[in-house]
């Protein structure tokens, strides 16, 4: 794999503006800028879904990093490559929980949540705001958790939501409403 992170320099405008499927026709013809405007696209989105279910920013890196190098090896055996996003969000789910099996870091989350608000008062509402959504989230079955995680952080599609966790698109969207009908009753304080 071409070593992304230590490049400087970004993606093209163009390559910014390419379309994922663009990017990895590109990528698969060996175009190492392409698969760097890919990462560049969807890694902060990846970071924050992994880290919700790792519980570790080091842990998420170190998943981040297995999935780009597995993305780079398999990226031709992409069948769809308009739908590159759920492809490599597929991947890190996979490497996500095959990680959680292992021995690993006991350095977790904190919960020092931080808020760009200038008003301490706000910042402390916010920040037990989202140590109690924390809380809801783990609270929730596996099922419900991934499928929330994967539609509300990874923004996917039911369908893509559905692939990813190999059930079909009505358990996907059964398993979401439970989830936020759970979350919807344990956060009713919070409204």
């Amino acid at each position: 794999m071409p070593p992304i992170a230590t490049r400087a320099a970004g993606p093209s405008e163009a390559q910014a503006a390419a379309s994922d499927e663009i990017l990895v026709q590109r990528a698969v013809d060996g175009d190492v800028g392409a698969f760097r405007s890919l990462i560049t696209r969807h890694a902060p989105l990846m970071r924050a879904y992994l880290t919700r279910i790792l519980r570790s920013h080091a842990d998420a890196d170190d998943v981040l990093q297995e999935t780009f190098v597995i993305a780079w090896r398999k990226l031709s055996t992409l069948r769809d490559q308009s739908h590159a996003r759920a492809w490599l969000m597929q991947i890190a789910t996979r490497r996500a929980f095959s990680h959680l099996g292992k021995p690993h870091r006991e350095t977790e989350l904190s919960d020092g949540y931080t808020s760009t608000s200038q008003d301490p008062e706000l910042s402390a509402i916010r920040n037990a705001q989202l140590r109690a959504l924390s809380a809801t989230l783990d609270a929730l079955p596996d099922n419900q958790r991934q499928c929330w995680l994967l539609r509300e952080v990874a923004g996917l599609s039911y369908q893509d939501i559905a692939d990813t966790m190999h059930i079909s698109t009505g358990q996907a969207r059964g398993n979401l409403a439970r989830a936020r009908a759970n979350i919807t009753i344990r956060m009713e304080g919070w409204r």
